[in-house]
């Protein structure tokens, strides 16, 4: 036994060392730009962040350490620059996403949802769906044609808080958070409501989306481990694997749907289709692609704005005067007040986008491709086919860009220690000469800005001004701690104490 251990521990060095010696000689060097002395030679160590769920902390501590530019692996480099940022997320600057989101999407070990707009390299096809996709995801036609959809679901998830923190002492805003925003995506993109608020559990449709995107990443990053987890005889190891192919079965869903239901304009598919004939343009949208587009708004729809809410929630309770504030600031309007009317109250938008500054659902990497040719990003030249990325959870974090993005609190028991914490300041937000930056990206950057960003607006707007008018005096719940709601970074950074209580 102990033999075939060493000889396996043997094997899988050869193989690290075959893959370290391949890589040295056929990818351009990177050996001058600045970074540690291992990631000249090795992806491990990302590889093993990346598994941990901290690869934006590390990425972030490596900006710290070596500066604007830093060396990620033989193949990967990552800025902290306004105008590197700008120079790689421009309309027309030539760089693509990575063939990572083609296979995280729909390859083989993938979600299954399959290739969608998200997921698309193909410059030409990405904006050919971007157009068909861009009329009925405006704040115009979302309001149109969705508001109504959103607000009952609101209504009735903070109706759902409101009494469990009354009869069970706490609620968990989380919880609720992520059933509503399933719900309304469900009745958007499919035609129905998976009726999750009604339940108060998830179903086993939204528990199959959550296991088919961990599962996809750690087969990315682990190729071959799907064997492994089909030999496990534990049902949620195993739907790992299994996953994929159930999502694809749900997404057919949206397909009939839309043939039985294409009247109904609070379906964003039977909308974009509607829209499109009557500007006599022509896009071909087939029940694959429906399937796959439902099934990539389930996925990427829900999660974000439950996780954007829920970090909101948490910071304004953390600090009693500024709950009082915005009480008072959303009071100002009945329960009758539209999305339209939100979007004037200044501190309850400059809340938001603190909350997207500091906590957006997604603040991980961005990676493109260095177009043909290369390019001079940062003051070095970078060969063509290197992977560069850009990352909000730095970028907003960034002095230079945000002043005093952070505060120093001591450490106990010793007091002369200190540690650094996000400083959560709204008020930078608010008047004429509130921030404009080039580089706040927490939905993205140029034509690859999510689709979706007017919907997730709408429903944090309207879900933070409801809790905030109906439950004034909010607080923590009592176990709550800030280690609670530090971010685990599986693509979403989503808390890791998985929860967020709050009481009366």
């Amino acid at each position: 036994m102990l033999i075939s251990l060493w000889i396996g521990a043997g094997a899988l060095l050869a193989i690290i060392l075959l893959q370290i010696i391949a890589t040295l000689i056929h990818k351009p060097s990177l050996r001058v730009y600045p970074g540690p002395w291992y990631t000249r030679v090795t992806h491990y160590v990302l590889k093993f962040y990346t598994l941990t769920g901290r690869r934006m902390q590390y990425v972030h501590s490596l900006h710290q350490r070596y500066g604007s530019v830093v060396r990620l692996s033989p193949n990967q480099l990552a800025f902290c620059d306004p105008d590197a940022f700008v120079s790689i997320h421009k309309i027309g600057s030539g760089f693509t996403k990575t063939q990572w989101y083609e296979d995280f999407s729909g390859g083989a070990g993938g979600t299954g949802i399959g290739i969608g707009l998200f997921a698309m390299t193909d410059v030409k096809k990405h904006a050919s769906r971007r157009k068909l996709f861009a009329r009925a995801f405006s704040a115009a036609s979302l309001r149109s044609n969705c508001e109504d959809v959103v607000k009952e679901k609101v209504e009735k998830a903070v109706s759902r808080i409101m009494t469990e923190a009354r009869d069970t002492g706490e609620a968990d805003i989380m919880k609720w958070w992520m059933l509503m925003a399933s719900d309304i995506i469900g009745q958007l993109s499919f035609g129905e409501s998976f009726e999750l608020l009604e339940s108060g559990e998830k179903s086993h449709h939204i528990q199959v989306l959550e296991a088919a995107a961990l599962g996809a990443t750690l087969q990315y990053e682990m190729p071959g481990i799907s064997g492994l987890l089909r030999r496990i005889p534990v049902p949620k190891l195993n739907l790992l694997v299994t996953a994929p192919n159930l999502v694809h079965k749900y997404g057919e869903a949206a397909v009939l749907n839309l043939r039985r239901h294409s009247d109904n304009r609070a379906n964003l598919f039977a909308t974009m289709l509607a829209q499109s004939e009557a500007a006599a343009e022509k896009f071909e949208l087939t029940d694959d692609d429906i399937r796959k587009e439902a099934s990539n708004f389930i996925l990427a729809g829900a999660d974000t704005t439950a996780i954007t809410l829920t970090y909101l929630v948490w910071a304004v309770l953390k600090r009693p005067e500024l709950r009082v504030r915005v009480e008072d600031e959303v009071s100002t309007l009945g329960p009758a007040a539209s999305d339209e009317a939100l979007e004037q109250l200044p501190l309850l938008n400059a809340v938001i986008e603190e909350t997207l500054r500091l906590y957006g659902a997604v603040p991980g990497n961005l990676p493109r491709v260095v177009p043909e040719g290369g390019v001079s990003l940062g003051g070095y030249a970078v060969p063509e086919g290197i992977e560069v990325e850009t990352q909000a959870y730095s970028l907003h974090r960034d002095p230079n860009i945000f002043p005093d993005p952070l505060t120093y609190v001591p450490c106990y028991p010793s007091r002369s220690l200190k540690v650094t914490k996000d400083r959560f300041d709204e008020t930078r937000w608010m008047g004429k000469d509130g921030p404009k930056p080039r580089s706040y990206c927490p939905f993205g950057a140029g034509t690859r800005t999510c689709a979706g960003i007017h919907l997730a607006r709408m429903e944090i707007r309207l879900g933070a001004a409801t809790l905030f008018r109906q439950c004034k005096g909010l607080r923590l719940g009592a176990q709550m701690n800030d280690e609670m709601m530090e971010p685990a970074n599986f693509f979403l950074a989503t808390p890791v104490g998985k929860r967020c209580n709050v009481r009366f």
